[in-house]
């Protein structure tokens, strides 16, 4: 390790002593050094001090012209050529050597590390580094650790997660004051200090004297190699090569530092040591190179715009040593000047804030505040020049690791942070200049975060160094840079700046890193409290804020559309957060106790005066500007959130601390401009501002700004509503959203301030805002579980949710040291309390979901708040969802079958503090505007929704709910002569106000009104109930004159106190509404109460006469228990019931006037007279209407069709049903079989001139390949001591078997004796849906010349099926045919098997017996060639070509039967490896077996086999002279037909017939060939027992040899096959190796059977697949055990009278055409007279393994984090880097470098080149790093998701929560079963193409 370092610190990858010249010198250094030690270490080392100074100083500027050099040309070249120059490298030879003292520097690393008190971690990482957080045992939320010691540590059950560092770090284990002991790891638990022992002095003497000089040396060089940049030019490249220079020294100081505590002390001692850097650096001595480096430093100091103190009066910082720790704090506050002057008293306050103001009038720039902290920096130590440089530099890597490796040590940790602070505002202006101001950025929080976060440091640093004043004022100046005009209310005269969203320092967050700091300084509480305490920081902060209040004003456009979307509004949004809602959040969380209330009211305070003076600033007085608007009003909302907290839970009275009538007035009108904007933009008013204003609406409710920004707003609101006068607040809302002119009896209306079309949503909005502002209770008395459960409850209705979602959604408390941490205890319990949790699932189509939760049945009853759910609603969509979840709830419980209204819901009782809100339900301005809404309803006025009336019943039952205590039924009648503004109602209480009856009202109505025509009635008669005063006509109330006077009242009152009079200015551009000159005035009878009303829209509801009874008449029961929860679920009919019954119980007089109404029979409602414009757009509406239901019809039906066809067309994944198929074999149809092409729709047969084809894809495959034949699965591997050798495979065994044969055979003969295709054979599917060639050939040029592809190639051929959109590559021609011929070729012949064997050798011969001749070109023919062009390319060249010579035929020929064979192993194994379940599976109706087998068996007639070699003739046929074969020994022999693998020798046969084949020549040749099969399990059982067994096997067999039927006893052809083999060499080798071989059981005969019966399986399994297919016949189903018998007797091999009783005998099939024991001893002598030569060869040749298991993906650990910790480090092994993404493939455990440019090869990454090796185009990689599962298929790829599931049943892409993860078993089979049935094209729908590039 100590080497390493040592290389490292030389430079990367030199040998630790480079060579020097002369050998002499080496030895030289080191005896300098040892004896520059002893001198050192006599008492008096004056002299060995001069010498060793003396040498250094000639060792150290050896490096001296190089550095000058460092701007030159030379040198770039220099450098570029040979590193670092020679003169450094021996420059840190040197220092090695003396720092060592003559030792081996490498012994000296070691010496030194044996002192290391390592108590903390400490590791310092940089950016992607993977780390740990874990919440459970962290104090501070930024706690992090290194992989190692989180490993170390017991974390079980613990709340953490692992994640990627944004911006680098530092491992905290070990120190207590982040984090809690019990989390800390074996190796940092022990406090080892102590029995550390003391380092010897000698050790590190020599370092205390040569670290000094070398770190002087660098920073020389930095001064040196600095140059200001160009004005324009920015300098990176310079700075760059300066520090790639530097490289080697830095490197070298990072490894001092982690030779642990004792050498960081020392470094501790160089760096802060004041006298030594006086010494060296004060540029007096002699040296000029010296003096130079000083003048440079002093030249950077002042381009940086600082000053160095000598030149100013102000010695604030200067005096105290910074190694002593006490800053001069008098100092610093006389520099601090007006910060000063604001401390001092409270009478100064105005004059102070008068004066901020004054500053803000000037563009704030001639500042003399706080010189000190911007402009003064003086340097004492290395340190502070370090850092100076480092910021200089901007941030290199190299030094800020440097700085962080040396934080362990304690001493080092105060000084670097005091450091820190004490060039804060440097740091600020290095940002703001950066041109890469977001790695800067990185860096400087890389650093802050390891010193703020620990508490006790912040609190030394903020009483030391006023960190609080750098940090607010460095701020303040960074904003002041950007700041502009405020454009709010009054343009012309407004003195407001606001920052300018525009500008870059916002535009990209460039503030972030100051903000940041501030937050975490803010959570530590002691320096909160300071905060809160410091009335002139909280005066600059409030100032800091006001620049943000206001910014971003939107102006409404009112003609044309904007050009230009501005898209400034992310940055003030992410502003407004970071830089003044978070801080706020900080400093809320110290509130929290009754003890902290001094806090509030500072706050309080000093932000009412920001606010009055912002008021003063734009202008304001009680109206807003029209048409504008700004979401940001960070000073309200401070103002709203230190309230809720004052009440909440300091116990503070709210009315000492609210401000008086006027200021709450003022207060009111922006927030309430916010939400009537709102409701605007919802209402499409603004849309000609672009889609951004709609950005706006949504950000400002979204889930992680609304508790900063909505809820603070209406929280200030209800305050105000509670505080104001009800009449005049309900008055501004309808004025403020415009719809004042709507709430008129009158039917017509004029609005001057609205479209019409725009005024029912307007309507809804006020009345919805009015709504949530009386019910929401987030600030007025929940608790905080209740406002989680709320919250969670909102956002489930809307939607089932993930875990992650969830968190995401509920918005938490800001900021990060709350404590509500999102996973903490309560959420986890809420959620339990409220959700169930759906576990994922899978949908056929395949699309995977994630774990869900979703709301309990009791929260949909009782809990659903629609208030909540309107108010956090993004889109208004997700509003509708919730109402249909609801619904269905509804339904399906059987609580109400209709369409329900949104449910009622109980509220918490409100905090004793806002009773005043519910004044806003008891005043008469809410009543008239409830009368007048209820009676419009009623009378069906335009405009009017649902919704409405929705909105108006829930504001009356919250009346009901809210109303002031019973009251006595006899007052209520008493009404005097009240002094009431109107006579519209007695008094103010809801209850009574519901009976009053009002008879006329006069109304202001346009001349054209219907009102007008009636005569006034002659006589107005007063009513009984409440006689009015003025003749029974109620007067217009006009809401907005209302809210004037009430206005000036207020206004009067405070004008006492206030200096002088604000009159309300009405200037032209807002007049009152409503005057307009073509008003008349009208008298309208209306004799109605809002009962009356109620009832009778009961009846409009119900449509029924009469409807209503009330129901207390019958059951007097009702009255008593009130809770009756038949009304708590309904629509409006319900709805009213439920208030009529409330307001029964409210009072006895409304119940009786409720059953006299009700006595009245009411006559029906007047149909209303419908003028001819009305009666245009009701026609026009009905019309419409109509259509849209025709329209509803058209689509029905085309869904109903378009699903029927789903059913039976889409069933690509569910292969269990069946599929109604185009192409039948099996009916006994006389006709030719018939074809429906999908393109053209018409059907008919195919033709030769006219063929029709099948869709089919086609695609190489690798799965057999994959088969192993043992039953234990491959793992993936996680050591480095698993690997995954592929030699067991499928592919590997026949591989070796054919180059075997290869090395011993004749070529063509070997071609024929296996079967190739098991990797990168072609597979074969198809859809089942047919078309004609000439169509589909016009359908690819239409593709072709559609540019909008999608995801696949047409100029590969790809295509999708017209009809089912299935993917499809080729198509596969249709073989003209009729059935009558298959019927025919089916009848059962009675030939004998000799016939048929002849018959068969004829056949074969024939060369063209096909009916269509080749040698014609038909079309047909040319598909036929064209398709098997397309199979064969389909895989690549080394999968078709196993010749020895090159293009041959029997190339070919094998190619082609091995496709065969190819689709029915795959077919074989998706049935699940057997046939026991038999049955025609749909496998086998959509399958393309048969045509492919046309097709190919036509190619395999051209290359007609020389009857001398055809197989068929050995295996029937009986050669005379034997040995004449052995005559030619010079030629490779043939195959022996015992090494032939029977099942390709099936498949030759069969495709060289003539097709279509005849059933009896089929059955023929499989009888033919299961003879061959029998001998070779025969032979091979002989050679797997011993010799023993063997002989005794003769024995007994040779007895029964001549029983009647010998030739179908086991035992019999056993015994002959023995004797036979025992002729040749086959037996003899008895070597050891062979007892491996032998298996030890002792063969009984049942075992034997079963070996016999397992080695023949195989091939009747296939034999039996190809007969169905061929055939058209049905496949038994049987147990597992009987699977031979069955499958034996269906391919016609049992005799039919076989009896079944005694057990089964597998020779019982056997059915010989020549005698047995002749044609055995033939086969046998093929394999003598091979053995004679190769016994070993032969004996391997004979056993065939035959039993594969099916194909399997390796198996996955159980938990990710075992897979990612292995993988995420592991080193590639090309270029032995640690890949950027690593992934694995999951079929074989290759290790690929995602898109690595390392691994590529011809241009091919290294993936896609895997793919092609390992899957033949397929490949399935887990990319390691994102835990998600990438597939490969050709030149596409898809991302198919993540089999890793969190405990929430979520995936984690990318690993973004880093939360641990868990293996879905039902996932991964899923993944399986895809690639083992070749469905990913078809499952999968988002490809795309890969460019080769992964």
């Amino acid at each position: 390790m100590a080497a390493a370092a040592a290389a490292a610190a030389v430079g990367g990858p030199q040998p630790p002593q480079p060579e020097l010249p002369t050998p002499g010198l080496a030895l030289d250094k080191a005896a300098t050094a040892a004896h520059l030690k002893a001198a050192l270490s006599r008492p008096d080392n004056r002299a060995g001090a001069e010498e060793l100074q003396a040498l250094l100083e000639r060792v150290l500027s050896a490096e001296r012209p190089l550095a000058a050099a460092a701007d030159s040309e030379e040198a770039a070249a220099a450098s570029s050529g040979g590193g670092p120059g020679a003169a450094e490298e021996e420059a840190l030879e040197w220092c090695k050597c003396l720092l060592a003292g003559g030792g081996g520097y490498d012994e000296f690393c070691a010496a030194v590390r044996a002192y290391d008190p390592a108590a903390l971690c400490g590791l310092v990482w940089t950016a992607n580094f993977v780390a740990y957080r874990c919440r459970t045992c962290g104090i501070s939320p930024c706690m992090s650790l290194c992989a190692e010691c989180f490993h170390q540590g017991d974390h079980t059950g613990h709340d953490f997660n692992m994640f990627r560092s944004q911006a680098g770090g530092a491992c905290d284990c070990g120190d207590s004051n982040v984090m809690r002991e019990s989390g800390f790891c074996k190796r940092h638990q022990i406090k080892s200090s102590s029995n550390i022992p003391c380092v010897p002095k000698d050790l590190l003497m020599m370092s205390e004297f040569v670290l000094p000089r070398f770190i002087f040396c660098l920073i020389q060089y930095l001064r040196e190699g600095y140059s200001e940049p160009a004005a324009d030019v920015p300098s990176e490249k310079d700075l760059n090569k300066v520090l790639q220079l530097l490289e080697p020294q830095i490197s070298f100081l990072e490894d001092l530092t982690k030779m642990g505590g004792a050498m960081r002390s020392v470094l501790t001692q160089v760096l802060t040591n004041q006298q030594n850097y006086k010494d060296l650096t004060s540029g007096l001595g002699e040296n000029s190179c010296a003096k130079k480096s000083h003048e440079k430093y002093l030249i950077a100091l002042k381009s940086s715009g600082l000053t160095y103190p000598e030149d100013k009066l102000v010695y604030g910082i200067q005096e105290s040593s910074a190694g002593t720790s006490t800053l001069a704090v008098q100092g610093f506050a006389g520099a601090t000047g007006t910060l000063g002057q604001l401390d001092s008293s409270d009478e100064e306050d105005q004059d102070g804030s008068q004066g901020l103001g004054k500053r803000k009038r000037v563009k704030l720039s001639g500042n003399t505040k706080d010189q000190s902290i911007m402009d003064v920096l003086k340097h004492k130590s290395f340190l502070e020049e370090l850092l100076f440089w480092t910021i200089k530099y901007e941030f290199p890597q190299k030094m800020v690791t440097f700085l962080l490796n040396m934080l362990p040590d304690q001493e080092y940790k105060v000084a670097f942070t005091k450091t820190f602070v004490q060039h804060y505002a440097f740091i600020m202006k290095t940002l703001k200049k950066s041109h890469e101001s977001d790695t800067m950025s990185n860096r400087i929080v890389h650093i802050s975060v390891q010193l703020f976060s620990n508490e006790e440091l912040a609190r030394q640093v903020t009483e030391e160094c006023q960190l609080l004043d750098i940090m607010v004022t460095v701020l303040l100046y960074m904003m002041e840079s950007c700041l502009i005009k405020s454009e709010l209310q009054d343009e012309e005269n407004s003195l407001h700046v606001v920052v300018n969203c525009g500008e870059a320092l916002l535009k990209n967050n460039t503030y972030w890193p100051l903000v940041s700091d501030f937050i975490n300084i803010l959570s530590h509480q002691s320096v909160a409290k300071r905060f809160l305490e410091d009335h002139g920081l909280l005066v600059t902060w409030m100032n800091f804020v006001s620049f943000f209040q206001g910014m971003n004003l939107n102006k409404r456009e009112l003609n044309e559309h904007v050009e230009f979307e501005s898209q400034t509004y992310y940055a003030a949004f992410a502003a407004e957060l970071e830089a003044c809602a978070q801080p706020m959040w900080g400093l809320l969380s110290h509130c929290k106790v009754r003890e902290t209330q001094e806090y509030t009211r500072n706050v309080v305070r000093y932000c009412i005066e920001a606010l009055q003076d912002w008021f003063d600033a734009i202008n304001f007085v009680d109206e807003p500007a029209p048409n504008q608007v700004t979401f940001h009003l960070p000073l309200h909302r401070y103002y709203a959130m230190f309230l809720s907290k004052a009440v909440k839970c300091q116990e503070l009275d709210l009315d000492s601390v609210l401000p008086d009538q006027e200021m709450l007035m003022k207060l009111m009108i922006h927030p309430l401009q916010i939400q009537a904007s709102l409701a605007e933009i919802h209402s499409n008013m603004w849309v000609r501002n672009g889609l951004q204003i709609k950005g706006q609406a949504m950000t400002y409710v979204q889930s992680h700004f609304c508790n900063s920004m909505i809820d603070p707003d209406i929280y200030l609101l209800q305050v105000c509503a509670s505080r104001l006068d009800p009449d005049y607040f309900i008055s501004s809302v309808f004025e403020r959203f415009k719809v004042v002119d709507l709430l008129t009896m009158a039917s017509q209306h004029q609005n001057t301030v609205l479209d019409a079309e725009h005024e029912r949503s307007m309507l809804e909005g006020a009345l919805t805002f009015l709504v949530i502002l009386l019910s929401l209770r987030l600030h007025l008395g929940m608790s905080d579980d209740e406002i989680l459960r709320a919250e969670m409850v909102a956002q489930l209705c809307m939607n089932d949710r993930t875990h992650s979602s969830l968190l995401d959604l509920i918005p938490e408390n800001p900021n990060p040291k709350s404590g509500i941490i999102p996973g903490s205890y309560s959420f986890e319990s809420v959620l339990s309390a409220v959700a169930d949790f759906k576990a994922p699932v899978f949908e056929p189509g395949g699309s995977m979901q994630q774990g869900m939760y979703t709301p309990k049945a009791e929260v949909w009853d009782q809990e659903f708040d629609p208030v909540m759910v309107i108010l956090r609603t993004v889109y208004r969509r997700d509003v509708q969802s919730a109402m249909d979840r609801y619904t269905a709830f509804l339904k399906q419980s059987g609580k109400f079958p209709g369409n329900p209204w949104p449910p009622y819901k109980k509220r918490t009782p409100l905090h004793p503090s806002y009773k005043g809100l519910m004044r806003l339900l008891h005043c008469k301005t809410l009543h008239i505007v409830l009368f007048t809404l209820l009676y419009k309803i009623l009378m069906d006025h335009q405009n009017l929704s649902e919704h409405v009336l929705c909105m108006v019943l829930y504001l009356i039952e919250l009346g009901l709910e809210n109303s002031a205590d019973e009251e006595s039924d006899e007052e209520a009648l008493v009404c005097g002569p009240e002094r009431c503004h109107d006579s519209w109602f007695p008094g103010s209480n809801l209850v009574s106000n519901m009976r009053h009856f009002i008879n006329y009202v006069r109304v202001r109505v346009p001349e054209t009104a219907p009102e007008v025509k009636r005569d006034s009635p002659a006589s107005t008669s007063s009513d009984s109930l409440g006689s009015l005063q003025n003749s029974g006509t109620a007067q217009v109330f006009s809401l907005v004159a209302e809210r004037r006077k009430k206005f000036q009242e207020i206004i009067n009152r405070s004008s006492s106190e206030a200096h002088q009079v604000v009159r309300p200015r009405t200037s032209n551009k807002w007049s009152a509404p409503g005057s307009a000159p073509q008003l008349t005035t009208a008298i309208l009878e209306i004799k109605e109460s809002i009962l009356s009303l109620l009832i009778k829209l009961h009846h409009k509801l119900s449509g029924k006469q009469n409807s209503y009874y009330p129901p207390w008449l019958d059951d007097i029961e009702i009255l008593i228990q009130p809770e009756i929860p038949k009304y708590s679920h309904g629509d409006g009919i319900t709805a009213v019931e439920r208030i009529l019954l409330k307001a029964a119980l409210q009072s006895r007089m409304n119940k009786r006037i409720i059953e006299e109404i009700c006595r009245k029979v009411t006559p029906p409602v007047p149909p209303k007279k419908i003028t001819a414009a009305e009666k245009k757009t009701l026609d026009k509406e009905e019309r419409r209407q109509k259509a849209r239901e025709r329209q509803q019809k058209l689509l029905a039906e085309f869904a109903s069709r378009q699903k029927s066809f789903m059913e039976t067309a889409m069933d690509v994944d569910s292969p269990e049903t069946d599929i109604p198929m185009e192409i039948t074999t099996a009916e006994p149809q006389v006709s030719e079989a018939v074809y429906d092409c999908v393109i053209c729709g018409q059907s008919g047969p195919s033709s030769e001139d006219r063929p029709t084809g099948l869709v089919v894809l086609l695609q190489a495959s690798s799965v057999l390949g994959q088969c192993r034949d043992n039953i234990e699965p491959k793992k993936l591997p996680i050591t480095e001591e698993e690997q995954i050798y592929p030699w067991d495979t499928c592919a590997a065994v026949h591989d070796v078997r054919l180059s075997l044969l290869q090395r011993y055979f004749k070529d063509s003969s070997c071609l024929l004796a296996v079967s190739i295709g098991w990797e990168g054979g072609v597979y074969v599917q198809t859809c089942g849906h047919t078309l004609h060639i000439d169509c589909h050939k016009s359908y690819m040029e239409s593709l072709r010349n559609d540019q909008v592809l999608q995801g696949f190639s047409v100029d590969k051929g790809e295509f999708t099926c017209p009809l089912c959109r299935q993917f499809a590559n080729s198509v596969l021609p249709c073989y003209p045919g009729s059935n009558v011929e298959n019927n025919l070729w089916q009848r059962p012949s009675n030939k004998s098997i000799q016939d048929l064997i002849k018959e068969v050798e004829e056949l074969q011969g024939r060369p063209g017996a096909f009916p269509v001749s080749i040698s014609s070109e038909t079309n047909l023919s040319k598909e036929m060639e064209s398709v098997m062009k397309d199979i064969k390319n389909t895989t690549q060249k080394k999968y078709r070509d196993y010749s020895k010579t090159p293009g041959s035929p029997d190339n070919d020929f094998l190619f082609m039967y091995s496709v065969a064979r190819t689709n029915l192993e795959l077919e074989l194994i998706h049935r699940g490896g057997n046939l026991c379940s038999g049955g025609a599976s749909t496998a086998g109706k959509r399958s393309c077996l048969n045509q492919l087998f046309l097709v190919l068996a036509l190619h395999m007639r051209l290359y007609s086999i020389d009857s001398e070699y055809n197989p068929w003739r050995k295996l029937t046929q009986l050669v005379e002279e034997m040995n004449s074969q052995l005559g030619n020994e010079e030629q490779q022999p043939e195959v022996p037909i015992l090494y032939h693998d029977v099942t390709s020798l099936l498949l030759v046969q069969i495709l060289m017939m003539p097709q279509p084949l005849r059933k009896d020549h089929f059955t023929c040749i499989v009888k033919v060939l299961f003879t061959l099969l029998y001998t070779q399990a025969l032979a091979a059982l002989s050679v797997k027992c011993n010799e023993e067994d063997r002989s005794a096997w003769k024995r007994t067999g040779a007895l029964k040899k001549n029983t009647c039927d010998a030739e179908k006893s086991y035992e019999v052809l056993l015994s002959f096959v023995i004797s036979e083999l025992a002729k040749g060499k086959l037996y003899h080798e008895e070597g050891t190796q062979e007892c491996a071989m032998v298996s030890p059981i002792a063969w009984s005969p049942e075992s034997m059977e079963k070996y016999l019966q397992d080695f023949c399986l195989p091939f009747l399994r296939i034999t039996s697949l190809l007969q169905h297919h061929l055939f058209g016949e049905d496949l038994p189903s049987c147990q597992e055990e009987e699977e031979f018998s069955v499958l034996s007797s269906c391919l016609g091999l049992l005799p039919t009278f076989y009896q079944t009783e005694h057990p089964f005998i597998s020779a019982s099939c056997l059915d010989w055409s020549v005698p047995a024991f002749d044609i055995i001893s033939q086969w046998c002598f093929e394999i003598n007279s091979f053995t004679e030569r190769h016994a070993e060869q032969g004996k391997a040749l004979l056993i065939q393994e035959s039993r594969w298991k099916l194909p399997h993906l390796l198996q996955l650990p159980e938990n990710y984090n075992t897979i990612f910790q292995y993988y995420h480090r592991k080193t590639c092994s090309v270029c032995t880097k640690v890949p950027k993404d690593p992934a694995v493939c999951l079929v074989c455990g290759t290790f690929v470098c995602l898109k690595g440019l390392c691994c590529k090869q011809q241009s091919y990454c290294e993936c896609v080149l895997h793919s092609q090796n390992c899957g033949a185009g397929t490949g399935i990689f887990l990319l390691i790093n994102a835990s998600v599962i990438i597939i490969i298929r050709g030149h596409r790829f898809c991302l198919w998701g993540s089999v890793y599931l969190d405990a929430h049943g979520e995936e984690d892409r990318d690993l973004r929560r880093g939360k641990p993860l868990y293996i879905c078993k039902e996932r991964y089979k899923v993944l399986e079963q895809q690639w083992i049935s070749h469905t990913f094209d078809h499952i999968n729908k988002r490809w795309g193409p890969h460019y080769n590039g992964l």
